[in-house]
């Protein structure tokens, strides 16, 4: 079963969302909060597996309870997605860097949401190779951070490689065909390196790839 909190300050959002989760049989809306502060206490009280935060909200915004969440031991299982009424907004970024797994706008189809919890769920990054794209191209900033040299000297050529092909948008199972690999093999790969990195999902090697020029920023 797929625990789920909702933290957004529309409470018909909260109950939409609820309705459509509630009817699945492997996912369960364990509580719902009204603004980031709220939404704190009720992971650590529920330990939920994904958190569906609202990104601009009063008290603690989405962005801030991401980084609390994401800085918390306790809460090491729980996976952020970030909601947002904009699509690739001037936060998303920063989302990420704070720690989410991705991001979801709030007009998304009742299919792409259950898909979008269960892919959170396992841990993997909430970004399609089409919007990694543009999310970078908009918001990578320069210079890049200056201990990011010393972090990609951490990892093995095939590390690198992984994490490059992580930020392409490519799934363990194409990764293991493109390093002619197997599956498990590509994932201790990636395990590997988020350990290295310090990452805590496959949406922060992708900001990470893009950040230390792994992967350069497409210019169209």
């Amino acid at each position: 079963m797929i625990r789920v909190l909702l933290v957004d300050d529309q409470p018909l959002i909260r109950s939409g969302f609820r309705m459509l989760l509630d009817l699945e049989d492997d996912i369960e809306v364990v509580a719902e909060a009204a603004d980031g502060s709220e939404g704190l206490v009720l992971a650590r009280e529920n330990l939920p597996d994904v958190v569906l935060i609202d990104i601009q909200m009063p008290v603690v915004d989405g962005i801030e309870a991401t980084r609390r969440i994401a800085a918390d031991p306790d809460l090491a299982g729980v996976h952020v997605v970030i909601l947002t009424n904009y699509g690739l907004d001037e936060y998303v970024f920063n989302a990420l860097r704070a720690g989410a797994a991705g991001f979801l706008v709030k007009d998304i189809v009742p299919e792409d949401l259950l898909h979008a919890v269960r892919v959170a769920a396992r841990g993997d990054a909430l970004l399609a190779p089409s919007i990694t794209r543009k999310l970078i191209n908009r918001y990578v900033t320069q210079p890049l951070p200056t201990d990011t040299g010393t972090e990609v000297k951490e990892l093995t050529s095939r590390e690198r490689e992984a994490v490059t092909l992580v930020a392409q948008g490519l799934s363990n199972d194409q990764i293991a065909d493109r390093m002619v690999i197997s599956p498990m093999t590509a994932k201790t790969h990636i395990n590997r390196a988020m350990t290295k990195l310090r990452a805590r999902d496959r949406a922060q090697l992708v900001v990470f790839a893009y950040e230390s020029g792994l992967v350069a920023p497409r210019t169209s």
